[in-house]
């Protein structure tokens, strides 16, 4: 089980004091956590990708790659990066040079996003969405899994006998999560290709992800990958701790209330019971993360969300401290414990790569554009 910290990137001001971060200072602020990500002994570090305010992230490959120059062993992802309004082109490029550059640490979340005016901003129809998101992911696939493409499309205009360049790293592609919080489209996409499924559950009740993931586990294993319990899954959270449950809801019942992302709506008690987001102490931390298991079979990757909602650095570096030492080593042990012999390995660089040496095809390695089936799940598009 890979555990580790995304980030959305929201500017917000913090409600008891009123200081709103500048830019610059959000974004010097990810290096600082990414470090300590890494020095409390996490897996993977991950931002999104915004093209708006109030959030900063408008190029997590350049944010990352300098993270990638301060740090030794997590992996570097993105908590989305938008296939719907980037070019493939530039996405196959910009990601393999981020492989090299941190010497296999990197991975990627694919998602469609979330803010409609930025479809128009690049050129592109929010109409078009699904139809972007397949069509430009199959041939982002091409353009890493061949040397030499010719390709033609709806969406963008054709190539001739094109090689992106650099090339992967060892000629392994880095890891493909697709993202979704709604749409059984990126479900089916995802399981086609064999390619993991985040599911960012941290706004509505487990009920819907179970539906969504149970759809992905299902065709992961019609298409040949495996069986449907081995399906690479990766979920979100979020969290704030303190020694007991009363300080850590008193100190975030103001963060919680006033930031634009929770504000006005559910009340604190009724959120943390419905959604991932645990507000209470290191053992309550532990008990409620370790039921994300029984509600959604096991799974790979485990994200936090931990710098929202207007939290000063300094915040956040205790709270991963805090669960650094008291959190961490008791979620490792028991994922230890009932990880079932036959469950796959995390998708890491060095676990594909010693696939590959071995002789084990790629699941991802596919000639054809996936149509998705109607399923049931549909209605919640």
């Amino acid at each position: 089980m890979e555990i580790g910290v995304f980030s959305v990137s929201d500017i917000t001001a913090d409600p008891t004091t009123g200081q709103l971060p500048t830019e610059h200072e959000r974004i010097t602020a990810m290096v600082a956590i990414a470090r300590k990500v890494e020095e409390i002994g996490m897996d993977v570090f991950a931002i999104g990708e915004h093209h708006n305010p109030p959030f900063f992230s408008s190029s997590p490959t350049t944010e990352l790659a300098y993270i990638a120059a301060h740090t030794e062993h997590i992996t570097l992802s993105t908590a989305t990066t938008l296939i719907t309004t980037n070019d493939p082109v530039k996405i196959a490029e910009d990601f393999a040079m981020l492989q090299h550059l941190s010497g296999g640490r990197t991975d990627l979340v694919l998602g469609r996003g979330n803010t409609a005016p930025v479809y128009p901003w690049f050129g592109k129809s929010s109409a078009d969405a699904v139809e972007l998101t397949v069509e430009n992911y199959h041939l982002l696939r091409r353009l890493w899994d061949e040397e030499n493409v010719s390709w033609s499309g709806k969406h963008r205009t054709a190539l001739q006998n094109f090689t992106s360049t650099p090339r992967p790293l060892d000629s392994v592609a880095p890891f493909v999560w697709h993202g979704s919080i709604r749409t059984p489209e990126v479900a089916e996409i995802a399981a086609y290709y064999g390619d993991g499924f985040f599911a960012n559950n941290i706004f509505w009740p487990k009920e819907h992800y179970q539906e969504l993931i149970g759809l992905y586990r299902q065709r992961f294993e019609h298409y040949g990958h495996g069986r449907a319990d081995q399906a690479y899954v990766g979920l979100g959270g979020q969290f704030y701790l303190a020694e007991n449950s009363q300080d850590a809801v008193a100190q975030f019942r103001p963060y919680f209330d006033n930031a634009p992302v929770y504000g006005h709506g559910p009340s604190l008690e009724d959120f943390t019971s419905q959604t991932p987001l645990t507000v209470g102490s290191p053992q309550q931390m532990i008990e409620k993360t370790l039921t994300f298991q029984e509600y959604f079979g096991d799974y790979h990757r485990q994200l936090f969300l931990v710098d929202h909602a207007g939290l000063p650095l300094k915040t956040v570096l205790n709270q991963l401290d805090l669960f650094g030492e008291r959190v961490l080593p008791e979620l490792r042990a028991e994922y230890a414990k009932r990880k079932p012999a036959d469950h796959p390995e995390p998708p890491t660089h060095a676990n594909l790569l010693a696939a590959r040496r071995a002789g084990i095809k790629p699941a991802t390695a596919r000639n054809e554009v996936p149509v998705p089936e109607k399923t049931p799940a549909e209605s919640h598009v």
